[in-house]
């Protein structure tokens, strides 16, 4: 199967562009990368690889040694662009997200919307996590003119994780951690029609992460064909439940 992984030129998380394209190609999936640009070759956040403050609170070295894997890769640099790609060739889309400033050009793009909404209508497998789920909040269902995670149960980047980061770090780093002025959270509970029931933050975390072995630190929300998790700790259980997604039976558009 062929998985559509939309991706900024720059600043996109380590963990969670990686880990799930190691598990889905090593299960013996495609993954496509689309750029703003056809043929772009991307770059990750430089910081998660280096480590963000004194070595510290970077991408663990299992998901480093992927992304080393992936950027020599032909499918990393054969990028095709947002705009020109034909979405019902692909049978599942996976929006990884990250922080930096970088990830702008991504995450607020009306094109990528527009292809994302088209791809929504289909009923495929998407998958969403961290400040991926923004993508959807902010893509607009044409029926309604609502944003298409509406009616649909969901998790995104809690305010908490969102906050501690971003407070640790202001004093040498600024607003690194804080994309937008509105936190994930609450621009993604506001695209909910009942955001009490709706969204689902999950056990408080802080530091512990899923691992390839190890589950526990780990959440994820799954709702029809619609799978959702929190950060980079929620990776490799997001990665293998949205390969279970792909295997599941069509559901029909939405």
């Amino acid at each position: 199967m062929r998985v559509l992984m939309p991706v900024p030129d720059r600043d996109f998380d380590v963990t969670e562009v990686a880990v799930p394209w190691h598990i889905l190609t090593a299960a013996g999936h495609q993954v496509v990368f689309a750029t703003e640009q056809a043929r772009t070759a991307p770059a990750a956040d430089p910081r998660l690889l280096d480590g963000v403050i004194f070595g510290q609170l970077g991408a663990e070295p299992e998901p480093k040694e992927f992304y080393r894997q992936l950027t020599r890769s032909p499918e990393f640099t054969a990028t095709v662009s947002w705009s020109d790609v034909d979405v019902s060739d692909f049978d599942g889309l996976l929006l990884p997200g990250g922080h930096a400033p970088g990830m702008r050009q991504y995450l607020g793009a009306p094109e990528l919307q527009q292809q994302v909404a088209r791809f929504w209508a289909l009923g495929r497998p998407v998958g969403a996590i961290c400040h991926g789920v923004l993508v959807l909040a902010r893509t607009q269902d044409p029926a309604t003119g609502r944003s298409v995670l509406a009616d649909r149960r969901t998790t995104c980047l809690p305010k908490y994780m969102e906050r501690t980061a971003y407070f640790t770090t202001a004093w040498r780093l600024g607003r690194y951690y804080r994309t937008y002025p509105a936190y994930v959270e609450d621009e993604v509970r506001a695209a909910l029609n009942h955001p009490e029931t709706q969204f689902q933050r999950g056990p408080m975390e802080f530091t512990r992460r899923g691992t390839a072995t190890d589950d526990t630190p780990a959440f994820v929300v799954a709702d029809g064909n619609y799978l959702s998790s929190r950060w980079p700790g929620d990776a490799y259980l997001f990665g293998r439940r949205y390969l279970d997604l792909l295997s599941a039976p069509p559901t029909g558009s939405n």
